[in-house]
């Protein structure tokens, strides 16, 4: 068999390894600039950073297996073979079978728990060390947000008012089928099940305007059922609550 086709082979994959390098060092710049008001990579709030801090680290690990197997494959196609005995060959076997077979996968998945499982007690509602966050409710309708602050008696319609470094206990449930409360620049998504309540922690950092909407397929509107967090100053929250607050009284009457 003549060499000059491994040869062609072997040029042909390296150059198709030099291209998947370009296109993942291309895909790595554009990701430094990620940003954007459904960006869970451009973070806002607390929870939100965990997000994107677990994202960054499951993506290095994803780049650190990757560059393993390319080591590998290389080791594969640049080794000289040599004749193994039976007993070798199914030495070698086993080998390869426990070390990628089973010591990588449970590696990897203690590794990615080793981070995830912080994580996500860190973004649970626990108890704040001054005992207090405001709680707003939250109820999925097809296909709009209806929005409740119990203590102030305020009812809204797609838009959430929040102040800023304040934890936020944001309680929701559904109305009639299953919805995901999302706002990708503050925290993580959960979902609203009918005839049950979930509670999902939001803190905001910064002021402004956030945007959220609904992460899962609820239907023909599912498209629009979109909403806003403001996030106001501690003084313009007060003052903004006071307001909505003699709005509704005035609206009940």
């Amino acid at each position: 068999m003549s060499a000059e086709p491994l040869i062609d082979r072997v040029v042909a994959r390296i150059t198709a390894l030099v291209g998947g390098l370009s296109g993942k060092i291309a895909v790595v710049v554009s990701l430094a600039g990620c940003s954007g008001e459904f960006s869970a990579l451009d973070p806002a709030g607390r929870s939100a950073r965990e997000v994107a801090w677990l994202w960054w680290g499951m993506f290095g690990f994803a780049t650190l297996v990757l560059l393993a197997l390319i080591g590998v494959w290389w080791y594969a196609m640049s080794r000289h073979s040599k004749a193994l005995s039976e007993t070798q060959a199914e030495s070698q076997y086993r080998r390869w079978l426990i070390g990628g077979g089973l010591v990588l996968p449970v590696a990897a998945i203690a590794v990615l728990l080793a981070f995830g499982i912080p994580v996500g007690h860190r973004m649970m509602p626990l108890p704040e060390k001054d005992g207090f966050a405001l709680r707003i409710e939250v109820t999925g309708h097809q296909w709009h947000w209806e929005v409740r602050y119990p203590e102030g008696n305020i009812e809204l319609r797609d838009e959430i008012h929040i102040p800023v470094d304040t934890p936020v206990d944001v309680h929701l449930t559904s109305a009639d089928v299953v919805h995901s409360f999302w706002v990708p620049r503050l925290g993580g998504k959960l979902d609203l099940l009918p005839g049950r309540t979930n509670v999902l922690r939001l803190q905001a950092d910064e002021e402004g305007t956030y945007r959220g909407q609904c992460a899962e397929f609820c239907g023909v509107g599912h498209a629009h059922m979109h909403f806003t967090v403001t996030v106001h100053a501690a003084d313009d929250y007060a003052a903004w609550y006071d307001s909505a607050r003699q709005a509704q009284e005035s609206a009940d009457e």
